[in-house]
């Protein structure tokens, strides 16, 4: 049986920027990658499986509620945004190094933009904008309510609107939509050739504990071959919605507790080019009552291998399947002893959540021409296809006060001896790998962390500290990664 330093299991964007960032501080450590079905990035980092967005809170109005009092803050845009700054510092250090190729082929400027009508909307927004508007890293934000301001930004959102609806729009020019398919392909790309081994159609069927501190994970080939083995000295399971199920199987009582809570979902797409030369910008409304965070209505550009095209959505929905390609008993599978408590707390706490979803997932085709015509009121449904988005398995625990809570968000689960890792959760999920992966080597390597960290630095050179609270800093490195990356500077 061979063994290995480090076995990734998945093949998203999360294993790639861990196995990259392992390979930039650790080289001669071995990897092992398995990824169960024929192609690495299928799942939740296929650019069709996902909106793209590289989630920097500058349009996404979830990341900034209004509370009881009416009042807006900023804490939770900004730290979202820090986070995807450092994302970009390593994308950008990547791409100097060769690692990462000509950076328009996986980012591009794109505006992010927010959108909203009706009197109490509009009020909101002109005080989210308030409070951003200074934020360094929010520089160059701009506000209106004429529609004919609005109009020149994108037309496709005022013509044939109604002019006595109130409007309001915000929009930043330094937006950018990522292709994360493509960037997960780029950095297995540059594993590979540095010698790591990255196996499709190949299915990590269990895990265990050796008493010598190693991991014996069992292999199930699916196209040919026989099974096997690996024994690994750290694993990390970035196996999106299947992660859950092999972090139970591991035993560690880190993972008791948890639960999963599928959320299914459908994008319009139009590739018209008629249609998709009038919309240059991903534009964000509010979410519906009862709406989860991610189901935030947006109709966006994307660029994919070279093709521009629009999408609209997401149509959320429920299924029981974790994964797009897996099967309809996930769910009932991943109840145990120690998480059913929790899971029945959140469906409790979460009727209204429940019941929007199954209308969801019962909406006709008019119903969803109707909502994409709240954001542009000329849509013809003959230009529009739908097509079915990623799974995305939100995180349910336990609380003391609830009994349960359903998180939306991402998790971290580590072992005590830091042995092995396990992400849970989705959005903002992609955007925010590189400040999750490096988070995740301190928490698992603390004793060889201080030694890998100058050269964590180097490739991310913001890394421990806060942008928000320089102007100039932040200034410099929003202009230095837009530099790189070819992005329009704020």
């Amino acid at each position: 049986m061979a063994q290995v330093d480090v076995v990734l299991i998945g093949g998203g964007v999360m294993s790639a920027t861990l196995g990259t960032l392992i390979k930039q501080v650790q080289p001669d450590w071995s990897i092992e990658v398995y990824e169960r079905l024929g192609e690495v990035a299928q799942e939740s980092s296929n650019p069709w499986n996902n909106a793209g967005t590289g989630h920097a809170a500058l349009c996404e109005l979830n990341y900034m509620p209004q509370a009881s009092d009416g009042s807006v803050t900023a804490d939770k845009a900004v730290s979202i945004n820090e986070q995807f700054q450092i994302s970009r510092q390593l994308w950008s250090s990547l791409v100097i190094d060769g690692v990462l190729p000509e950076p328009t082929k996986f980012i591009n400027s794109t505006p992010h933009m927010t959108f909203v009508h009706g009197k109490s909307n509009v009020e909101y927004l002109r005080k989210r904008f308030a409070v951003l508007k200074d934020q360094p890293l929010f520089h160059g934000m701009e506000y209106s309510e004429d529609p004919a301001v609005i109009g020149t930004w994108t037309p496709l959102i005022t013509k044939n609107r109604p002019k006595n609806q109130r409007i309001a729009a915000t929009r930043i020019a330094s937006g950018t939509d990522v292709d994360f398919g493509a960037l997960t392909r780029y950095l297995f790309d540059d594993l590979a050739a540095k010698g790591v081994g990255v196996h499709v159609n190949q299915q990590v069927t269990g895990l265990k504990k050796l008493t010598d501190g190693t991991w014996r994970l069992n292999l199930r080939r699916l196209v040919g071959g026989h099974p096997s083995m690996v024994k690994a000295r750290f694993v990390f399971v970035g196996a999106g919605g299947g992660a859950l199920a092999l972090l139970q199987q591991s035993g560690i009582p880190e993972a008791r507790g948890f639960g999963g809570f599928p959320i299914s979902g459908q994008f319009l797409r139009t590739t018209n080019p008629a249609v998709v030369a009038q919309h240059q910008a991903k534009v964000y409304g509010k979410a519906a009552v009862g709406a989860p965070p991610m189901s935030v209505p947006h109709l966006d550009t994307r660029h994919v291998e070279g093709e521009a095209s629009l999408l609209f959505g997401p149509f959320a929905g429920f299924t029981p399947k974790f994964l797009k390609s897996s099967t309809w008993f996930d769910l009932p599978f991943s109840v145990r002893g120690h998480n059913i408590g929790p899971m029945l707390a959140v469906a409790r706490h979460n009727v209204g959540l429940m019941k929007y979803l199954f209308g969801e997932v019962f909406a006709s085709r008019t119903a969803k021409l109707k909502a994409l015509q709240e954001f542009m009121p000329t849509a013809k449904m003959s230009d529009w296809e739908l097509i079915t988005a990623g799974q995305r398995v939100q995180v349910m625990k336990k609380d003391p006060k609830e009994g349960g809570v359903l998180q939306f968000g991402t998790e971290v689960i580590t072992s005590a001896d830091g042995s092995i890792a396990g992400l849970l959760g989705a959005s903002p999920g992609a955007s925010t790998a590189a400040p999750i992966m490096v988070d995740l080597l301190q928490r698992c390597f603390p004793e060889r962390y201080p030694a890998w960290e100058p050269r964590l630095r180097e490739l991310i050179p913001s890394l421990g500290t806060t942008l928000s609270d320089d102007p100039a800093r932040a200034a410099a490195s929003l202009a230095a990664t837009a530099a790189t990356l070819h992005l329009t500077n704020p």
